[in-house]
C-alpha cells in the first residue's frame, strides 16, 4: 500500500499548452491516476485549441471534475449544452466542444480525463 503523498499544481509532473498560448495543463501523477489543473484563457475553445493536438471532430476525454474560476460552456454532440462556473462540479461524457464564457480564465481541477488530454 502507498504512503501519504502531496503534490502542488505549482510544480506538477508535465505541462502540457494549449494551441495559440490560450492556456494550458498541468497533470500531477498519483497512485490513483493523473490529476490535472487546466487554465484555459478568454478565447480559448476545444474545436480551436486542442482538436488540432486531439485531432478527433470533439473532445472524446471523460470530464469528473471541479470549477475553481471563470466560466465555461460545454455542448454536447448531441446538442445537450450546459454552463459551468465556480463551486460546479462536472461529470462529463465524451463528445463535446468547450469555450470560456467572459473575460476570466476558467480553472478546473479534472480527476478522470485530463490522462491523454492535449498530450501530443
Amino acid at each position: 500500500m502507498a504512503g501519504l503523498v502531496s503534490k502542488s499544481f505549482d510544480a506538477p509532473d508535465e505541462v502540457r499548452p494549449f494551441e495559440g498560448g490560450t492556456g494550458q495543463l498541468e497533470v500531477v501523477n498519483m497512485a490513483g491516476g493523473e490529476v490535472g489543473r487546466g487554465t484555459f484563457q478568454p478565447g480559448w475553445q476545444w474545436s480551436k485549441h486542442v482538436r488540432p493536438i486531439a485531432g478527433t471532430e470533439s473532445c472524446q476525454a471523460a470530464h469528473a471534475g471541479y470549477v475553481v474560476s471563470g466560466r465555461m460552456k460545454i455542448v454536447m454532440d448531441d446538442g445537450d449544452e450546459v454552463e459551468i462556473g465556480p463551486g460546479d462540479a462536472l461529470d462529463c461524457p465524451p463528445g463535446h466542444d468547450a469555450w470560456v464564457v467572459g473575460q476570466e480564465p476558467c480553472v478546473l481541477i479534472d480527476w478522470q480525463g485530463f490522462s491523454g488530454y492535449a498530450k501530443r
